[in-house]
């Protein structure tokens, strides 16, 4: 019968300057500011990524609000293509319509509708409190997905701006560290010379 060889257990030691004689008061200070920065990194980037997602889905309701959807009759017959080189396409023609408001009176403007629709056709618009045709607001899963991505963009860059921040200290850290080093040395290198006998 084979016999396995006993094992190891090694403790993991979750601090690296404990008990360590060469330990300064400046490495703590390190150790503490990596640990804070990126703890901070974390929470800061993700109460940031939900906020921009709340502030993100707070607009679109606002906007909601601020437009409501009329039913309109095209004036004229719509272009059977839309125009070449218009940029962004989605395929719709822009063609005058006219509406008439809740309180009766008659308006007039144009209105993206789909190519070849005949004059008469009915067509919902959106207007905004001037009753002027305005842009579709966004709702439903797609408004869920904009603010979704809005916080998923927003948490990562506020999360760096944190940790960037928490760099900054430790460089600054380092290099007074590095200073002090250099101050040490101009008063200890020329002992260390004598008593090397000039060979040090």
């Amino acid at each position: 019968m084979t016999r396995t060889p006993p094992t190891t257990v090694t403790r993991i030691r979750l601090w690296r300057w404990r008990r360590n004689p060469l330990r300064r008061h400046s490495d703590v200070v390190e150790a503490w500011i990596v640990l804070a920065g990126w703890v901070l990194a974390l929470v800061v980037g993700v109460v940031a990524g939900l906020w921009a997602a709340q502030v993100s889905e707070s607009a679109f309701t606002a906007r909601l609000t601020q437009v409501h959807p009329v039913s309109a009759v095209l004036t004229d017959d719509a272009a059977r293509s839309p125009a070449a080189g218009s940029g962004y396409d989605d395929g719709r023609v822009w063609a005058a319509v006219r509406w008439t408001d809740h309180d009766g009176s008659a308006h007039t403007d144009r209105a993206k509708v789909f190519p070849g629709a005949p004059a008469g056709t009915r067509v919902t618009v959106w207007t905004n409190q001037a009753d002027r045709i305005v842009p579709a607001p966004i709702t439903g899963a797609a408004a869920d997905l904009q603010s979704a991505l809005t916080g998923v963009l927003v948490a990562p860059a506020a999360g760096a701006l944190v940790w960037g921040a928490g760099r900054l200290v430790r460089g600054r850290l380092i290099r007074r560290r590095l200073a002090e080093w250099d101050e040490e040395w101009r008063q200890i290198g020329p002992r260390w010379g004598n008593l090397s006998g000039g060979r040090g």
